[in-house]
């Protein structure tokens, strides 16, 4: 429990931004899950048109800092990865 108005204010403000962060990572995660699935069942049609919008919410998330620029540039890269090796 907080014992000044300060550290009160801040706790609120933490449990606001923790559900706005878990908002973005569950939302990234749902685009990368969905690009995934497309990856795995082979359509390459479906996962090129999922992957400009993964890619989007991916650095979104990072933008806003809710995951390390390197973590996003990792997963983009992992997912473009796979996504290319379906058209060849």
């Amino acid at each position: 429990m907080a014992n000044t108005k300060s550290a009160d204010k801040r706790a609120r403000q933490a449990l606001k931004r923790r559900d706005r962060n878990r908002d973005h990572v569950s939302t990234m995660r749902t685009a990368v899950k969905r690009l995934r699935k497309a990856v795995a069942s082979g359509d390459a049609k479906t996962a090129q048109d999922l992957l400009g919008n993964t890619v989007k919410v991916v650095d979104s998330t990072a933008q806003k800092g809710v995951i390390h620029r390197n973590a996003a540039a990792r997963t983009k890269s992992r997912l473009t990865k796979a996504v290319n090796a379906l058209k060849a």
